[in-house]
């Protein structure tokens, strides 16, 4: 089997065409958070710590968001496999509509209400009025991502991977470029802290969503056709919401899961909150190579699946198994080698820095069950529709373990900040033999596809 990863010309053809954008995409994603908490952290520490808890809020949007266009690129990669379009672009409306309405909920709650929000995070008042004034500005631009990751979707899914990467590297080399000039202030512009980086990150939302859009009607590229949006199809209906709900349940467990461990992170003081900004920075950098492995790995294993080739499908898997076991090693190692770096280079307070060397070995360990993780469930498991092992293992991995651990240790026990950080990465290595047992029982290898009128 792992011979025949170097020699399969077309399954590496494949595999290298749909991940590296993904994969950079990804990165260019990542690399916007890395931005901004470099570039604030450079001003003060609890600008940074602030941004970094504000911004919780966009990730909860985000798990709602991905859960969505992970149930459009579950069934699209399917129907695209089979070749239908018609049943693509039904897909692609059902997805707008439901992304559009969660975007306005989200816009809502930051716009009117970010006191509340900030709340939920920290009760460090400095912190919380800092974070009041990024979340009334970058409230906005959450009314523009749930579209542009619609399209995004739609991009990926019909070979057009190559164009999402452009789309949102521009993207991204824009947001860093203004936020130089609005954190800073150059040539003439008052330096505006935290304020700026919102600016910032919602003018780079209005361009990915105008580029996506004039893209969508070249050529070979899914658009947009109002008419579906007003379209009720019962059976793909039906299809799609049997898809989403264990994906959302999912997401909303990892993701209020994860918000949690800032939460935790937060009171225990503004040093921890500091170094495990830096920390996450770092983890969704590294995180890019398992974050393109798992959705382009996911697509091509799904295009088999939705033609009718089960069997292809499943070797695809296997081979995707041993590559994602590969990777996780080499991602352990990467943190390794980049953690002198990152202490290096980043202004923290004496105890702040310590407690980051200490995450940052932690993370490293961690870096193995993460990616194979990724690959197996939200690539692999995902491409058949096998949605529902997800929602199980996080509610006994993560909520079962890992969160009241951490909860415990947080505020009954007052355990170290280390103790309690290490027991955040419990569930993700400790589900590793669960995962692979489940991969072995090939429940994922299902067409999903049907002849829709």
């Amino acid at each position: 089997m792992i011979r025949q990863l170097f020699t399969d010309k077309d399954f590496n053809q494949k595999l290298i065409k749909l991940t590296l954008p993904i994969m950079l995409q990804s990165l260019m994603l990542a690399l916007v958070a890395a931005a901004d908490a470099l570039m604030l952290g450079s001003v003060e520490q609890n600008s940074m710590a602030a941004v970094s808890l504000a911004t919780q809020v966009q990730f909860i949007q985000n798990m709602i968001i991905s859960s969505v266009t992970s149930a459009a690129a579950i069934l699209g990669a399917q129907y695209w496999g089979k070749g239908d379009i018609k049943t693509l672009k039904d897909i692609f409306a059902i997805t707008l509509r439901v992304c559009g309405i969660a975007s306005v909920l989200f816009w809502i709650a930051c716009v009117f209400f970010p006191r509340y929000l900030m709340l939920i995070f920290t009760n460090d008042p400095i912190l919380i009025d800092i974070g009041i004034s990024y979340l009334k500005i970058a409230g906005w631009s959450y009314l523009l991502t749930g579209i542009s990751q619609c399209y995004l979707t739609m991009m990926k899914i019909s070979e057009h991977a190559r164009e999402t990467a452009i789309i949102s590297s521009t993207a991204v080399i824009l947001n860093i470029i203004l936020n130089v000039f609005f954190i800073y202030g150059l040539i003439g512009i008052s330096a505006m802290g935290v304020q700026g980086a919102a600016i910032a990150t919602l003018i780079s939302r209005i361009v990915e969503l105008s580029f996506c859009f004039f893209l969508s009607f070249r050529a070979s590229f899914i658009r947009l056709e109002v008419k579906r949006l007003f379209k009720h199809n019962p059976v793909l209906s039906a299809d799609f919401v049997r898809t989403l709900w264990p994906l959302l349940g999912a997401f909303l467990f990892w993701g209020v899961g994860f918000t949690s461990y800032t939460a935790f992170m937060g009171h225990l003081g503004a040093d921890a909150a500091a170094s495990n900004s830096i920390a996450s920075v770092v983890r969704d950098l590294v995180c890019c190579l398992c974050n393109g492995l798992a959705s382009g790995g996911g697509i091509l294993v799904g295009n088999e699946l939705g033609a009718g080739k089960l069997e292809k499908g499943k070797l695809y898997g296997d081979r995707l198994l041993w590559i994602s076991i590969i990777a996780g090693l080499l991602s352990t190692g990467v943190m390794f080698l980049v953690t002198p770096l990152v202490m290096k280079f980043v202004k923290l307070t004496p105890n702040a820095h310590e407690l980051l060397l200490g995450m940052m070995i932690i993370m490293a360990i961690y870096m193995i069950g993460r990616v194979i993780n990724s690959v197996l469930i939200n690539g692999i498991f995902a491409a058949g529709g096998d949605t529902l092992f997800d929602m199980y293992s996080l509610a006994i991995c993560m909520w079962g373990l890992a969160v009241p651990l951490a909860a415990l240790g947080t505020f009954l026990f007052k355990w170290p900040v280390l103790l309690v950080y290490a027991c955040t990465c419990l569930d993700e290595v400790g589900k590793i033999p669960w995962v692979i047992i489940h991969y072995k029982k090939y429940k994922w290898v299902k067409d999903l596809t049907r002849d829709i009128e």
